[in-house]
């Protein structure tokens, strides 16, 4: 069975200052989603809800539905406060919890608010990866860098292991990232002919460090609707509030339309070999989105 997961609305990308993301988030359990994701931003273009602090509030509005990070700009963080959260929200909601990583960039202010050079996030995510799997295997840390030198006592709680880790990323470093240390490869922009490339590649990178290769996931923009004028209209609010970005650079990668067409456009995501699917509505309305396409959901 295929999964399919939310993007909460933790961003206020329409600019509507108001804030739904406990509703979304009892919503997408109720009609029968798996998962329930947050995007990451210490500054972005418009307001976001921090994501940790988020699932924590999701998990105590919820029963049993996965709880992920779409993705966590690590080399942003702290890694023994990290530890610490990330170990908090398992505690209180055991074995719900994927830390879903990436390398993000394409904001450069956060990255100077948090004292982290850009050029050094991706070789930071590596690093922040090693000292985490340590951390949360409930062991003390003496990393000696190259970039971020940690010495830790042991954090508790933890989980005793590595959260399951999905690596996100359109990139050949993501690619081998997740090849390399995940257990599952997230992808976002992508027609089903390079989403299949990228799988492809996947495997490929996989064999090489003779592992199992990371389940391929892929995070669609969506949104729900008979009337394809209204739902290009607000998908390019939505790309304008969210990434300052014009509709037309992501259109074609955007799926929109009526529930059957929006079905049939993942299906071929689907033959192409995604094995799971993060839908973040577009809409104004997140939770009328929702609804719909738990539609989407049912008819695959």
């Amino acid at each position: 069975m295929i999964d399919f997961g939310i993007m909460l609305p933790s961003f206020d990308s329409h600019q509507r200052g108001e804030w739904s993301l406990l509703e979304a988030a009892r919503l997408t359990e109720e009609v029968g989603f798996n998962s329930a994701w947050v995007g990451d931003h210490l500054s972005f273009h418009p307001p976001i809800l921090e994501a940790l602090t988020s699932l924590a509030a999701v998990g105590a509005v919820t029963n049993s539905i996965a709880l992920g990070t779409n993705v966590l700009l690590l080399a942003l963080r702290q890694w023994p406060l990290l530890a610490s959260q990330l170990g908090t929200i398992d505690a209180l909601y055991p074995d719900r919890l994927i830390l879903g990583v990436g390398v993000g960039g394409e904001h450069p202010p956060e990255w100077e608010a948090a004292g982290v050079p850009v050029r050094e996030r991706g070789r930071r995510v590596d690093e922040g990866i090693e000292v985490l799997s340590s951390l949360l295997a409930g062991q003390p840390v003496d990393h000696h860098g190259p970039l971020a030198p940690v010495r830790s006592p042991r954090i508790a709680p933890n989980p005793g292991h590595m959260l399951p880790l999905v690596i996100g990323g359109r990139s050949d470093a993501a690619i081998e990232r997740a090849a390399r240390v995940a257990d599952a490869w997230i992808g976002v922009w992508m027609d089903p002919d390079e989403v299949g490339r990228h799988i492809e590649r996947l495997t490929e990178r996989a064999e090489a460090h003779q592992r199992a290769r990371p389940t391929p996931l892929l995070m669609v923009f969506t949104m729900v609707d008979e009337d394809e004028s209204r739902a290009k209209e607000q998908s390019a609010a939505l790309f304008r509030g969210q990434y300052n970005m014009p509709y037309e650079v992501v259109e074609r990668w955007t799926v929109t339309g009526s529930t059957q067409r929006v079905a049939d456009t993942i299906d071929r995501y689907r033959q192409a070999g995604v094995e799971g699917f993060v839908l973040s509505p577009t809409g104004r309305n997140s939770l009328a989105q929702i609804e719909r396409l738990g539609l989407v959901r049912e008819q695959l």
